[in-house]
């Protein structure tokens, strides 16, 4: 990954030079200003991995990259695939395209290193009126889960994580059973 400000120091006309390499097919530009040496593959040249892309276009490593397609993991009802990838992030906001691919990001002041069932949980609720299945149903059945799983985590996540109506929907559970 390549930044054009990275490479402004090593020529003297860097945007024809960046013109000509990718006309070349030497680099791949993935967004303005972030460009890209392809990966050869079987199937030709190919992107670098999301983690890589995202990290080049933030120009941080503090992100977490995850998907709505997470959420049927939890077997709560939801059963829908989705090809948006949603960044988790401090700097940026909105739908940007990185190489052939839209990611939607979103800044947060809060969100785990790593993808956890009780983020996930959480999470769900949080972005259940952008899903497109039937989010009361969802979120009965996100609740009767939340039973099953570890109370501290789940309070914490909620806590940490959640907007208030999150919040509000697992008060009742959270005060009786944690």
């Amino acid at each position: 990954m390549y930044r054009r400000e990275d490479l402004e120091r090593y020529s003297a006309a860097v945007d024809r030079d960046l013109s000509n390499l990718v006309k070349e097919g030497v680099l791949h530009k993935a967004a303005r200003g972030v460009y890209y040496v392809p990966r050869q593959t079987a199937f030709g040249p190919a992107p670098p991995e999301d983690k890589e892309l995202v990290r080049g276009f933030l120009k941080d490593n503090r992100f977490l990259l995850t998907s709505p397609n997470a959420y049927n993991s939890l077997g709560v009802g939801t059963s829908q695939l989705y090809n948006l990838p949603v960044v988790y992030n401090h700097k940026r906001h909105g739908d940007f395209k990185l190489g052939n691919r839209t990611y939607s990001f979103r800044v947060k002041p809060h969100f785990p290193k790593q993808v956890t069932e009780e983020f996930l949980l959480v999470d769900l609720i949080n972005n259940l009126n952008q899903l497109a299945e039937n989010g009361e149903e969802i979120s009965i059945r996100a609740a009767e889960k939340a039973k099953e799983m570890d109370g501290p985590k789940l309070r914490a996540a909620v806590k940490k994580y959640g907007n208030v109506r999150t919040q509000k929907l697992f008060s009742t559970y959270l005060e009786k059973n944690c």
